[in-house]
This record gives structure tokens, C-alpha cells and sequence, in this order.
């Protein structure tokens, strides 16, 4: 029976050959890994993968399509929605130190998706998605570019990232209004320590006004968390690397211990 898209799972079923080629190679499976994808969908990718491991674990949360991927004995399937699946307690029950995700991401969703997942990177060997190129380019973009921003601080603290693929929108069914591309990302093995929940609160408050100098969003921001240091705040929030933003939130950690 013919699959028909539903739009409030944000489905589109990628079809080009070269590109699943591309994309399987990027990824470079290997027999015997812990790999689980993410939206499987009409199983384009999921087939290569598992021809190249074995074993395959995937997560749908479209219960038709679940259905049919269960048919195949070799698949593990967990039918959720991904931002309330446990990724620890998966690389547990496959007896994996270190497990790999890719999937071709809900673009409604896949912000949350990428946080969710920021959460379980010591868990995590390497992520290879499929994403709007938007997005994308958000996620690698350097400091003081015009994409740089929330997204960025957050991935680029945890992540080695890299956009690896092009893919046009001709690539699926339906095609979707944008580009998309494909991004490795790597977790660093020695990640700055730092409060992630408070870092992710002062980005947000240093890219809450992305045109003004930081002394108009965030001045008030750090004096609420007294704070009496003396990062500089006459500059964009665009302007300032990761690492000082990290910095600044490992001294607002030392404040309130």
C-alpha cells in the first residue's frame, strides 16, 4: 500500500539514488555498530544502513510506517516521538559505550531535536543528519558572521561539525520548499565543563536584540545574576566567540555556588 506524506509529521521521502548513495558513504557504516536513525520513513536509507551493520535500531513516530518497518526482523523499532526517547538508556539495552544516529530530521521539529540530543552527547559517537540548509549553515557558521547565533554557540561548544552534502529539493517526494544539506557532528571528547541549561540562558539573552551592543540585552541580564565583571559589552552578540561565552557563564556558575 502507497505511503501518502502527512504534513503534521513534516514528511518528505527522500528518492534520489546518488544522493542515498552520497549520503551512506558519508556516514561510513560498519558491521556489528550501535546506529540508530531517526525517521526512517519508506526506509530509503534505513536498507543501505542495515546491509552495511546488521543490526539497525530506528525511531518512528508515524504508527503506518512503524508498522511496516517491523516486518523486517532485523530491525529494532521504537515507535515515539524522538524528543521523548531516552538515546542512554538505548545505547544500554544495545550493551553500546558509544552509539551513532543519523536520520533525515523533521524540519519542523529539528531544532528541539538537535537540544534534545545535545543532552546525550556523552553517549554519542557521531550524528549525521539531514537538515534544512538554513539551519545547517547555522549550526557551522564562525563568529561574527551573519548566521552565527544561538544555535551555533550551543552545537559548536559540544560539536566538531561540518556540512559534508548538498541536496536539492528535487531529491524528494514531496520536495520541499528549501535546500537541505547534510552535517557531521562530532561530539568533542573533552567539551569545556559548563552548566548547559545557564549557558543556553545567556546566549539567549545576548542574541534577544542581535542588532544592539550587548550593553542593551545583556548588561541587565548579568546584573540580575550578579555579576561584576568585566566582559566586554560593547560588542554584538555575533562578535563574540564561543569560548568567551562559555567563559562568561563558568564565571556566572563560580557567582552563584
Amino acid at each position: 500500500m502507497q505511503h501518502i506524506p502527512r504534513k503534521r509529521f513534516g514528511q518528505h521521502f527522500l528518492r534520489d539514488a546518488a544522493i542515498i548513495d552520497a549520503i551512506v558513504r558519508a556516514i561510513a557504516p560498519r558491521p556489528g555498530q550501535a546506529m540508530v536513525e531517526i525517521g526512517p520513513g519508506l526506509a530509503a536509507l534505513t536498507q543501505p544502513l542495515l546491509e552495511r551493520l546488521g543490526r539497525l535500531t530506528v525511531i518512528e513516530l508515524d504508527r503506518d510506517l512503524a508498522a511496516q518497518l517491523r516486518r523486517n526482523p532485523l530491525l529494532s523499532v521504537i515507535e515515539s516521538d524522538v524528543l521523548k526517547v531516552d538515546f542512554a538508556q538505548i545505547a544500554k539495552a544495545l550493551e553500546a559505550t558509544k552509539i551513532r544516529v543519523s536520520g533525515n530530521l523533521p524540519y519542523n521539529i529539528s531544532t528541539p531535536i538537535l537540544f534534545h540530543l545535545l543532552a546525550c552527547a556523552e553517549v554519542i559517537e557521531d550524528q549525521h543528519f539531514m537538515l534544512q540548509k538554513e539551519v545547517v549553515d547555522r549550526m557551522v557558521a564562525p563568529c561574527g558572521s551573519a548566521e552565527y547565533g544561538r544555535l551555533s554557540v550551543m552545537l559548536q561548544w559540544r560539536y566538531a561539525m561540518e556540512d559534508v552534502l548538498f541536496v536539492p529539493p528535487e531529491s524528494f517526494d514531496p520536495p520541499p520548499r528549501v535546500d537541505s544539506s547534510v552535517v557531521r557532528m562530532l561530539p568533542l571528547p573533552a567539551p569545556a565543563p559548563v552548566d548547559a541549561a545557564l549557558l543556553s540562558q545567556l546566549v539567549q539573552a545576548a542574541f534577544s536584540q542581535r542588532r544592539k551592543l550587548l550593553r542593551h540585552p545583556l548588561a541587565p541580564w548579568l546584573d540580575a545574576h550578579g555579576y561584576s565583571g568585566n566582559f566586554d559589552l560593547q560588542r554584538r552578540a555575533q562578535e563574540v566567540p564561543v569560548a568567551e561565552y562559555v567563559a562568561l557563564a563558568q564565571a556566572l556558575a563560580g557567582n552563584e555556588e
